[in-house]
C-alpha cells in the first residue's frame, strides 16, 4: 500500500518542483529577455543615409535647454511602451551643429521648421538659432516654416523663414511680455503668519509678494525699461524679417480684438492679412508641396526628408572631441537655482560646479574656463563659494570668461562679478545686485489652535529663529545687520571685479534688473553675444583656438537619486487642460518656479540673493 501510494504521489511532486523551480526560471528567462530587447532598443542604431537633394526637417520638442538632464535610457523605453508621457527636450548645441553641418551639406536643398512641439526657449537662444538659419540662407538654400499654430515663442523662431504656413484652423498669439505674480500678504495674515522679511535696496522685490497684495510703483518701474526694452528687439526682428511695418505691427497686436472682429474671429485669416503668414495649408498640403519642392521619399509615400535627429547622428558633435594634444577651453554650463551642496541638473548645486571649476582648474592642457549660467540667483553663501573658486581658477593663470543666457541676475551675477570677461546676450536679464533674509514665526497661527511656544535657554539668543514665538526686537536688529553687511559684500565683490567705485556700484544696484544692452552701457559686462562669443573671447584671450572647445560634464552617476519626478497623470492631465490657456499656465508655472526656490532654498544663513523671477521663457511664452 505504502509502495502505491508513493507511486500515486511522484507525479504531483514532479509537478510542484516544476511549478515551484521551472515557472521561475521561465520567469527569470523572460525577464532577461525583455531586458536584452530594451537594451538591443536602446544601443540599436540604424544606418542613416541622406538622399540627395532632401528637405532638412527641424522639429524642435520640448524645451530647448543647455544643461542636458540624464535620461535612463531605459526607463525612456518602458515610459514609450506603457504610453507614459516623457518629458521630452532639445539641446540648444544640437540645432546649431546640425543648421551648421546642413547649410554646407550639398545633398540638404532646403530647411523645414516645424515648431508643433516645440516648448519654451530663451530669445537669447532664438536669437542664436535664428543666426545659424541666417548662415544657412546665405547657401542659397531655402527656408519654410509650418505649424498648426504659433505662440509667441514659436513664431518668433519662425520668422526666420522665407515662408511661413499656419493650419487654417490654428492662430498667431503675439500678446506682448508681462510680468505678474501672486501676492499673498492677505492670505498669510488670514493665517496668522508673520513674514520677517529683511533686504535692501527699493528693486530688490523678490520678496514683495509676502509683504503686498500688489505689485509696487518701484518694481513696476524697473519691470517696465527692460520688458519694452526687450520687447522693442522682439517687435524689430519680426517686422525686420516679414518686411512690415514697425508701427502697424504694434497696432495690430493691441487691436486684436477689433482685427478679429473683422474677420468673423478668424485667427488664421487674420494672420494672413496682416502678413504673419504667407498661406493656410493643412499638412497634407504642405506635404505636397514639398513633394513638388524636392520630390518623393525612397518609399514614394512622402517629400524627400530627413529629420533633425537622424541627421545629427551623420555628424560630429561640436565641443566633444578636440585634439588629443592640444590646448583647452573648458565650457561648463549651469542652469537653475543657486543652492549649497549637490543639486539635480535642474539646479545649480555649489558642491557640483565647484567640483567641475577644480576639475578644469588642476587639468594643465585646459587654458580657459568659459562659464554658461542661465540663473535668477539662490543661496548668498553658494555664490560666494563658487566664485572664490573661479578667482582661485584665475590665480592659477587661467582665463574665466562668463557668458550670460536668458538670465545671470541676484547670485547668478555675484558669482560672475570677478571674471576676465562677461558676455552677455542683448535679451538677458542681470543685474539684481542685491540680498534679502526671511524667517516667518507662526506664533498667531498655532494660537489660534491653542498651541503655545515656551522655553528655557542658556543665553538670551537661544531661541532666535524659533517659529513658535515671536520675533524680538534684537533678533530682527541681528537679522538686518546680516543682511546689510552681505550686502555690502556683494557691493564690494562687484566693485573690485568690475573696476568700479563703491558709489558707481550703488547706483546701479538696489536690487534693480537690467537687460543686457543696458547692462553693457552701464559696466555690468563687457560686450554683447552668444556663447560661441564667449569662446572666441577666452580663445583670444588665451591664445587657443576657438575650435579646441570641450564641454566639461559632471559624471551623471552623480545625479543617481537626484532626479526630479516625471510628470504624474493628475498632472499631465492639468497641464492638458490648461494648454489652450496660456494665462492660467503662465500663473500655474510662475507659482511653481517661487515654490521650486522655497522648497530648494537652504542657505546657511538664511541669506539669499535671488530675483525669483520666473524663467524668461517664460515670461515671454
Amino acid at each position: 500500500m505504502k509502495r502505491f501510494l508513493y507511486l500515486l504521489s511522484r507525479p504531483c511532486v514532479w509537478l510542484w518542483k516544476f511549478l515551484s523551480s521551472g515557472l521561475t526560471v521561465i520567469f527569470n528567462l523572460l525577464v532577461v529577455t525583455l531586458l536584452l530587447a530594451g537594451l538591443a532598443l536602446v544601443l540599436y542604431t540604424p544606418k542613416i543615409t541622406v538622399q540627395p537633394g532632401s528637405a532638412l526637417v527641424l522639429a524642435p520638442e520640448g524645451n530647448i535647454v543647455e544643461v542636458r538632464s540624464p535620461i535612463d535610457p531605459f526607463a525612456r523605453v518602458l515610459n514609450r511602451l506603457s504610453g507614459s508621457p516623457f518629458q521630452e527636450e532639445t539641446f540648444l548645441q544640437d540645432i546649431l551643429d546640425t543648421l551648421q553641418e546642413a547649410a554646407d551639406d550639398q545633398r540638404i536643398k532646403m530647411l523645414v521648421l516645424n515648431t508643433n512641439k516645440m516648448g519654451d526657449a530663451g530669445l537669447d537662444q532664438i536669437r542664436t538659432i535664428g543666426a545659424a538659419i541666417d548662415a544657412f540662407k546665405k547657401k542659397d538654400k531655402k527656408v519654410i516654416a509650418v505649424g498648426n499654430n504659433f505662440n509667441q515663442t514659436q513664431y518668433y523662431l519662425a520668422s526666420w523663414a522665407d515662408s511661413i504656413y499656419l493650419h487654417p484652423m490654428g492662430a498667431v498669439q503675439i500678446r506682448g511680455f508681462s510680468v505678474f505674480r501672486l501676492y499673498v500678504r492677505d492670505m498669510l495674515d488670514k493665517l496668522g503668519i508673520n513674514a520677517h522679511v529683511f533686504r535692501v535696496g527699493d528693486y530688490k522685490s523678490a520678496v514683495e509678494p509676502l509683504l503686498r497684495n500688489d505689485m509696487s510703483p518701484e518694481d513696476k518701474e524697473a519691470n517696465r525699461l527692460w520688458l519694452n526694452n526687450l520687447w522693442n528687439i522682439y517687435c524689430t526682428d519680426i517686422v525686420t524679417h516679414r518686411k512690415l511695418d514697425l508701427t502697424v505691427f504694434r497696432n495690430n497686436i493691441n487691436q486684436t480684438v477689433s482685427q478679429l472682429a473683422s474677420v468673423d474671429g478668424d485667427r488664421a485669416r487674420l494672420a494672413l492679412a496682416s502678413g504673419l503668414v504667407d498661406g493656410l495649408k493643412t499638412p497634407l498640403q504642405i506635404d505636397e508641396m514639398l513633394k513638388q519642392m524636392v520630390g518623393l521619399s525612397s518609399d514614394k509615400k512622402s517629400c524627400n526628408h530627413i529629420g533633425f535627429r537622424d541627421y545629427l547622428q551623420t555628424i560630429t558633435p561640436s565641443y566633444t572631441k578636440p585634439d588629443k594634444e592640444s590646448d583647452l577651453i573648458g565650457i561648463i554650463a549651469v542652469s537653475g537655482n543657486i543652492i549649497p551642496g549637490k543639486g539635480t541638473p535642474q539646479q545649480i548645486g555649489a558642491e557640483d560646479l565647484i567640483k567641475r571649476i577644480r576639475q578644469a582648474r588642476q587639468n594643465p592642457r585646459i587654458k580657459a574656463i568659459v562659464l554658461r549660467i542661465n540663473s535668477g540667483g539662490g543661496s548668498a553663501t553658494a555664490s560666494e563659494l563658487i566664485r572664490e573658486e573661479l578667482a582661485a581658477a584665475r590665480q592659477d593663470g587661467k582665463v574665466v570668461v562668463v557668458s550670460m543666457g536668458a538670465m545671470a541676475a541676484s547670485g547668478g551675477y555675484w558669482l560672475s562679478a570677478n571674471a576676465d570677461a562677461i558676455v552677455a546676450a542683448p535679451t538677458t536679464l542681470t543685474g539684481s545686485i542685491g540680498i534679502f533674509g526671511m524667517i516667518p514665526t507662526m506664533e498667531k497661527t498655532l494660537a489660534g489652535l491653542g498651541i503655545h511656544g515656551d522655553g528655557i535657554g542658556t543665553t538670551n539668543i537661544a531661541h532666535f529663529g524659533n517659529m513658535a514665538t515671536a520675533m524680538g526686537e534684537e533678533e530682527a536688529a541681528s537679522w538686518q545687520m546680516d543682511v546689510e553687511q552681505g550686502y555690502q559684500r556683494f557691493i564690494n565683490t562687484v566693485a573690485r571685479g568690475r573696476s568700479l567705485n563703491v558709489e558707481a556700484v550703488k547706483k546701479i544696484a538696489g536690487g534693480r534688473v537690467w537687460d543686457g544692452e543696458t547692462a553693457l552701457k552701464i559696466g555690468l559686462v563687457d560686450k554683447l553675444g552668444n556663447l560661441q562669443d564667449a569662446i572666441a573671447e577666452a580663445a583670444k584671450r588665451a591664445n587657443v583656438p576657438k575650435e579646441n572647445a570641450l564641454f566639461i560634464e559632471l559624471d551623471p552617476r552623480n545625479y543617481l537619486n537626484r532626479f526630479k519626478k516625471n510628470e504624474q497623470p493628475i498632472e499631465t492631465l492639468i497641464r492638458g487642460l490648461f494648454a489652450s490657456s496660456p494665462g492660467i499656465l503662465q500663473m500655474r508655472q510662475a507659482a511653481e518656479e517661487q515654490l521650486d526656490f522655497i522648497v530648494d532654498s537652504r542657505d546657511p544663513r538664511g541669506l539669499y540673493s535671488h530675483c525669483l523671477f520666473p524663467s524668461p521663457a517664460l515670461l515671454f511664452r
